[in-house]
């Protein structure tokens, strides 16, 4: 299993129909492929939508695509509301679950954690270790890595009730003692979050 994630820029105030208009091509475009999130971004960088589409592995990205294009539901009419557009594929963790549909929000923490070289493995087995008891407190929505587009990245997604649930629930697990994981000195480089909200048509809620 692979993850395309599709981070597009907005100009401000477009978001709202920029919206409208991908969950309209979206009603054709899923009969070829569902997608697991759609998030806009509420608290840190403005104006992004985020889409995150599950794949099998290239090859599957690739025939679906071309199908989709082919038959004329892809891509959506925004263009000409488009900042930037960045596209790159994660591979899950071992530990993480499936990214199904479902109500786990409203509130979803996005962390993107840039890697030091070689780290990779290392932070995957503190990560495994630390995220079972972490994930009694909130679950966890996702922990990927990088594999095309900017390396050495690192994303992990945490659904909450509000912002209060959130600060109390990382509040008590480093009280606990049981987050962040332990053994994690020298691996990173630099670190971002963003609070995310799903749009109606999002499967994940």
């Amino acid at each position: 299993m692979i993850y395309e994630v599709r981070t597009y820029k907005c100009k401000p105030h477009t978001v709202n129909e920029v919206v409208k208009r991908f969950g309209d091509a979206y009603e054709k475009r899923k009969q070829h492929s569902q997608l697991a999130a759609f998030f806009t971004t509420e608290i840190g960088p403005l104006n992004q939508i985020i889409h995150i589409w599950p794949y099998n592995d290239l090859n599957e990205r690739a025939k679906v695509r071309a199908e989709s294009v082919k038959d004329g539901s892809w891509p959506p009419k925004i263009a000409e509301f488009m900042v930037e557009q960045i596209s790159e594929i994660f591979v899950p963790f071992a530990i993480t679950p499936e990214m199904k549909p479902g109500k786990f929000g409203p509130i979803y923490e996005w962390r993107s954690y840039t890697l030091t070289p070689g780290a990779l493995n290392r932070v995957m087995e503190n990560w495994s270790k630390a995220v079972p008891e972490r994930a009694k407190r909130s679950p966890l929505t996702m922990a990927m890595y990088s594999d095309l587009g900017p390396l050495n990245k690192f994303v992990h997604i945490w659904p909450y009730e509000s912002l209060n649930q959130r600060a109390q629930v990382r509040g008590q697990a480093a009280k606990d003692g049981i987050w962040p994981p332990k053994g994690g000195e020298g691996t990173l480089i630099a670190q971002e979050n963003k609070i995310c909200i799903p749009v109606p048509f999002s499967p994940l809620q």
